[in-house]
């Protein structure tokens, strides 16, 4: 049996996230499926992250146990062939047998697309969020300064969140601009339930004057979700790296 990772890119507009679910497809069951077909068999899967429904992917990582000869160039291309147009596979590899995609991951970077601009861009439908105030940089980045360090996100993350230790390490964070095109990016060893999309609406919030620089600090201390920190649609997130050893 070898163990082997797969490195996939998608667009998650169509699918209900990650993870297999019964109220849709999710990127999984998709994969799945295309594993089957090529290798007979229906083999279990490991995901580096559950993404929510929605989200997008530049790079996602998984990996599964097969008895197969195939050459890694092979089942690039044969799970390509079979693949929907919207899931490719970018890498195959041989990895060692305790590798898992999950466990062995020491630390991911989001992006966060945002159109900002006063008119809409028809091209960008689905895959960055319009908004039409122009973004203060400056503010916007002295927010994400107060992100980066380890602290205790419970603030931070969705109703439905379900683990318990709410302290995270963010490495990096900050808002850069091409043009009309602003991205927000983060990277840190793991994330809460939408955790990331909480962290940009802090950022328009406090862009917006509804929050105060000082108050990030004291909704961080003291655990509790302020209504301003809005949680931003999903179609603007993107899993963008996923880092190993």
């Amino acid at each position: 049996m070898r163990n082997i990772k797969l490195t996939i890119c998608y667009l998650g507009t169509n699918y209900h996230g990650f993870q297999v679910q019964n109220n849709g497809i999710t990127v999984c069951e998709a994969m799945q499926n295309a594993i089957e077909r090529i290798f007979g068999k229906r083999y279990d899967i490991k995901g580096c992250s559950r993404t929510d429904a929605g989200v997008h992917a530049n790079r996602y990582c998984l990996n599964f146990f097969a008895a197969t000869e195939m050459p890694l160039w092979g089942i690039k291309k044969a799970l390509n062939a079979v693949l929907p147009d919207d899931i490719a596979v970018q890498c195959a590899e041989d990895v060692p047998e305790d590798f898992h995609a999950r466990y062995s991951c020491k630390g991911k970077r989001y992006l966060y697309k945002i159109w900002n601009c006063d008119y809409k861009n028809p091209f960008l439908q689905g895959l960055a969020y319009h908004y039409f105030r122009t973004i203060d940089l400056v503010q916007a980045q002295a927010v994400c300064d107060i992100f980066v360090g380890t602290h205790d996100f419970a603030a931070f993350c969705g109703g439905k969140n379900t683990q318990e230790d709410t302290i995270r390490t963010i490495t990096a964070c900050g808002m850069r601009r091409s043009g009309n095109l602003v991205e927000f990016y983060v990277e840190g060893d793991g994330f809460l339930y939408n955790m990331v999309r909480i962290l940009v609406g802090t950022v328009i919030a406090v862009c917006e004057n509804r929050l105060n620089l000082q108050d990030i600090p004291r909704i961080m201390k003291l655990g509790v979700r302020r209504v301003e920190c809005k949680t931003m649609p999903a179609w603007g997130l993107y899993l963008d790296e996923v880092f190993y050893e």
